[in-house]
């Protein structure tokens, strides 16, 4: 398994937990919005790193860190479900917690590493109403609603820590955060997070619309923070 990125210390990715994230290439989903264009359309023109180098690593921080964010791109891409399994086995006989970041598009395969017990943290991107529409509109693909209502169910029903977040990009409407936030209701942690403009976008037109600042977040958050055991916005 190829890595392309590693952040050797980060207290942001895994809240209350010195992790280490790991960054695997490609991505079922085509965001326009997405910061990581590079990670998500083509992965083999960034630096990579074998398995065995991260092992490597890992092994030699294991008495610094807490555990290892998993994070892509996509991590739970069908062709390496099998190979990450494997790989989280070994990181777990270092005795590292292990924590993923996934957009909830292979709930076969989280279903499998929460049964294994093999996550101890997952953090999951909502990216619209819970309608196949308005999901195909912000992840740019053909999307199955009910893979994604799975993976929702699978992490809200789990015995380990979560969150759901979801970045508040040009295209959605307070409307739309208001049905997420009714779709969500009850689960444990919900984030919004201001939408950054940046020149690394999927579409970079996208930085030129007008998106919602941390001010209107605000205004927003206030109607549905009843609806989660804990709420915040980020950015």
């Amino acid at each position: 398994m190829i890595f392309n990125g590693i952040e050797k210390n980060s207290l942001i990715e895994w809240p209350g937990k010195v992790s280490a994230v790991l960054f695997l290439g490609g991505c079922s989903f085509r965001c326009p919005f997405c910061y990581n264009s590079g990670l998500v359309l083509d992965p083999t023109k960034l630096p990579s790193f074998s398995e065995k180098k991260a092992l490597n690593f890992l092994e030699k921080r294991k008495k610094f860190l807490d555990g290892v964010m998993i994070t892509g791109g996509e991590p739970l891409l069908e062709v390496r479900v099998e190979e990450l399994i494997e790989f989280i086995k070994k990181v777990k006989e270092f005795g590292l917690l292990v924590g993923l970041e996934t957009n909830g598009s292979n709930p076969k395969a989280l279903a499998k590493l929460l049964k294994e017990k093999l996550l101890s943290y997952v953090a999951m991107d909502i990216k619209a109403p819970l309608t196949s529409k308005d999901y195909g509109k912000l992840t740019g693909v053909k999307i199955d609603i009910k893979k994604i209502k799975r993976s929702i169910g699978l992490i809200k029903n789990s015995s380990i820590d979560y969150e759901f977040r979801t970045t508040v990009a040009p295209l959605l409407t307070e409307k739309d955060i208001l049905q997420m936030a009714t779709a969500l209701k009850g689960v444990k942690k919900f984030a919004l997070q201001v939408f950054r403009p940046v020149d690394s976008l999927i579409n970079p037109n996208l930085a030129k619309m007008k998106f919602f600042s941390r001010e209107e977040l605000e205004e927003i958050g206030q109607k549905i923070k009843e609806n989660f055991k804990k709420f915040e916005i980020r950015g």
